[in-house]
């Protein structure tokens, strides 16, 4: 077995499967090897995802699997979200684990792997700075994962909102932006690798540059790369904050071609007392006149949120609320969840009290809601045509997204061509369901 191999797998969202490429970018240009088979590989790496309770027993599965298929002389390493907020409870629930090591500092990973082999007789090795020093310490590593002619940029970590239902500043600390010109390096970089489309993505996007002392920051970011890397088809961002959402930031996405007309803005719900209990934006006027400002400015923009149902103390009367508000406001894409109960965080002494067949079905409410709405909605665009970024193709059929979707959580185009992956078409849409779409190539 090759001392210098790693077999790396990603759990969670697109934020941590970004730290996941810079930890394999890091053992690369150190000589290390990736391998497919973990079998083959000496270390194994699982980086792992603690945000919510599906996640963290996701997390633990995979983990206890790798642990028991492990040979002689691997190393098993656990690192990101879960390891950071649980790293004790991990190595005791796990046995195998060599090495824990927490999101804050994914850029030791080389560290790590040195010091297990240097100290073999270590049970675990734990290393859980808690200086929050992601964005400010990354050893030149490009912070992006690119799949195909797409990629996630991260333009900050951490958060410093203080909603009570999640435990993110808990596990990633306060929010740290990175610098502006190494961003735009970056786009730059992908540009040149042939990446066609970037997708900004943050704990909170809107929150860009405050600690950098800017205003306005992330429309000022999206200004300097329109400007710099003009070759990017399509520049998209994701996870906007309510009220965060400026004047100046809706006029810059509306001005630029290349910035996509989608806005993903989290809302979480749509009373103002449960919005209160949750410690989050509660002016629904300011929602409302947002949501008409983005409307007017980009009249083809798609608009996607989050909501959580069944959160402690959700009464009928406040979901009533967050359904009638979906209804009125017809969400392009809409994301449920079902509340989940994270001690340590604000809502802990709120408790679980919302039974789970209540949540389950204020859950399938609104999501059967939805699914009318978005094929009314995709019904529609039956006629019109839509450029395609492809992202698959085989048997006379190419599948891939619009500007409508983001990579991963949305619908896809099926188109009845073969067409390269990685190419940009005209698209004639002529099928529609709740969710994808079918269309002819325009030649």
């Amino acid at each position: 077995m090759n001392p210098k191999t790693f077999h790396l797998i990603s759990l969670g969202c697109a934020k941590n499967s970004v730290d996941s490429e810079s930890m394999g970018q890091i053992l690369f240009t150190n000589g290390y090897l990736p391998m497919e088979n973990p079998a083959r590989a000496k270390i194994i790496i699982v980086n792992t995802c603690g945000f919510i309770g599906p996640a963290k027993q996701e997390s633990f599965d995979v983990l206890r699997e790798m642990a028991a298929k492990k040979r002689k002389g691997q190393l098993l390493i656990a690192a990101g979200c879960l390891t950071q907020r649980y790293g004790a409870e991990v190595a005791q629930q796990v046995k195998g684990i060599d090495g824990i090591l927490g999101t804050r500092r994914w850029m030791d990973i080389l560290d790590v792997i040195e010091e297990l082999r240097d100290t073999p007789h270590l049970h675990t090795l734990y290393h859980l700075p808690e200086a929050a020093t992601v964005g400010t310490d990354e050893r030149g590593i490009l912070r992006a994962s690119i799949q195909g002619a797409s990629a996630y940029l991260k333009i900050a970590d951490g958060c410093r909102r203080p909603c009570a239902f999640c435990a993110i500043p808990l596990i990633k600390g306060t929010a740290v932006s990175r610098p502006m010109d190494v961003i735009v390096a970056e786009a730059q970089a992908l540009r040149d690798l042939g990446v066609r489309e970037i997708s900004l993505i943050a704990q909170d996007t809107t929150d860009y540059g405050h600690d950098l002392g800017m205003k306005d920051g992330l429309a000022a970011l999206l200004e300097a790369l329109v400007a710099a890397a003009p070759e990017i088809d399509w520049i998209r961002t994701l996870y906007a904050y309510p009220g965060y959402v400026t004047d100046r930031m809706i006029e810059v996405m509306a001005a630029h071609p290349q910035i996509v007309h989608y806005l993903d803005m989290p809302l979480q719900h749509a009373h103002p007392d449960t919005l209160r209990r949750m410690k989050r934006p509660a002016n629904m006027e300011w929602v409302y006149r947002t949501l008409e400002k983005v409307r007017t400015a980009m009249p083809d923009v798609a608009l996607r949120t989050t909501f959580i149902v069944g959160y402690p103390g959700e009464t009928d009367e406040e979901f009533q609320a967050l359904y009638d508000f979906v209804a009125e406001i017809r969400f392009d894409r809409l994301g449920t969840f079902q509340f989940s109960f994270e001690p340590g965080t604000t809502s802990e002494p709120l408790g679980d009290p919302v039974p789970p067949e209540v949540k389950q079905e204020r859950y399938d409410r609104l999501m059967t809601l939805q699914q009318s709405v978005s094929l009314e909605k995709n019904q529609a665009l039956v006629g019109q045509m839509l450029d395609v970024l492809v992202e698959g193709q085989g048997d006379g059929i190419s599948v891939g997204r619009t500007y409508r979707d983001a990579p991963e959580i949305d619908g896809v185009v099926v188109i009845e061509a073969d067409v390269p992956v990685g190419e940009i078409v005209p698209v004639r849409i002529t099928g529609a369901l709740a969710y994808d779409l079918s269309g002819t190539l325009v030649e």
